[in-house]
């Protein structure tokens, strides 16, 4: 009978070596909340919210005078050693606005394309999002899925033509409560030029109209819109389609696009302008708009009922 092969001695881990016990070892491998520097925090490279100085801001600096940053941020640590912020750039704001040097976060282990999800979906319930925001964001999230091995087709095909890919359609659905064809025309937005873009951020262009513009060529856009400054219009969304048909067909020329954009809209109105001073001496100080307007078609009328009268009379 054979003999059984002696026992090998069991080793001492490093970690039993440095004598920490199993509750000190998890307690290392859990998130902390720890204080950085703001110094050591770097922005998110080509973050797509824009971190404003409104009322709201300025209400989240008094909250962080008073109270600290009540909520962490979440960054990771980059191979320089410094840390980047994943979430959190308007508490970082605020607490360098409110004299505070360090920001409470949590350092979390992940990689530059899970760091964009997360940063994207923890910035969806923001109750003011510009278009423009919305339309970098959905592009940076999806183009992270991609990397990861997810569909994301969106960009290369006309709205409505085709689906989003089953895991992001539901996802960003769930997360964002906007529609898969809505979602779509945000993405569309990033291939406008920076002015046109920020027409719709100001909501002097609607969003239909222009997706519609996002299918024309740089030169195609630029010219537009120094005609749309010199013409004081902007396409309507029936305008805005044609002008994308004349520039698949290679026929979209300066010349075309103010013809376009010089068409009458079903529902534009042409408006005869008074200034004011003109009309001050007839009404009272105060009087509404609707009273001044009221007033002057009532003596139109008589106007007109006179002037009737003394033809019939000649």
């Amino acid at each position: 009978m054979a003999a059984k092969p002696a026992l090998k001695p069991k080793l001492a881990s490093v970690d039993e070596l440095m004598f920490t016990t199993q509750e000190e070892r998890d307690d290392m491998l859990r998130e902390k909340i720890v204080d950085i520097a703001l110094t050591d925090i770097d922005p998110f490279p080509d973050h797509p919210y824009q971190v404003r100085i409104d009322e709201e801001m300025r209400e989240l600096v008094e909250s962080v005078k008073q109270h600290g940053v009540l909520t962490p941020a979440i960054a990771r640590r980059t191979e320089d050693g410094r840390y980047e912020l994943v979430s959190g750039h308007r508490r970082k704001a605020a607490s360098e606005l409110a004299g505070i040097s360090t920001l409470p976060v949590i350092v979390r282990e992940m990689d530059r394309d899970t760091a964009i999800v997360l940063m994207v979906t923890s910035n969806m319930q923001r109750e003011q999002v510009l278009p423009s925001e919305k339309a970098k964001a959905y592009r940076m999230r999806l183009d992270a899925m991609k990397r990861q091995g997810e569909r994301t087709d969106l960009t290369s095909v006309p709205v409505e033509q085709k689906l989003i890919g089953t895991v992001s359609r539901d996802l960003l659905a769930e997360q964002s409560g906007e529609s898969p064809s809505q979602i779509q025309r945000y993405i569309r937005l990033t291939e406008l030029i920076p002015e046109i873009l920020q027409m719709v951020d100001d909501n002097k262009m609607a969003l239909r109209p222009a997706v519609e513009l996002s299918y024309l060529k740089e030169d195609e856009q630029r010219v537009l819109f120094d005609t749309m400054e010199l013409e004081l219009a902007s396409p309507s969304h029936a305008q805005a389609t044609k002008l994308r048909k004349f520039s698949q067909d290679e026929r979209l020329n300066p010349d075309v696009i103010a013809s376009i954009l010089q068409e009458q809209k079903p529902n534009q109105v042409e408006h005869f302008k008074m200034p004011r001073d003109k009309l001050s001496r007839y009404f009272d100080k105060g009087t509404p708009v609707a009273k001044i307007e009221e007033t002057i078609i009532k003596a139109l009328e008589l106007y007109r009922k006179r002037e009737r009268n003394r033809a019939h009379e000649r």
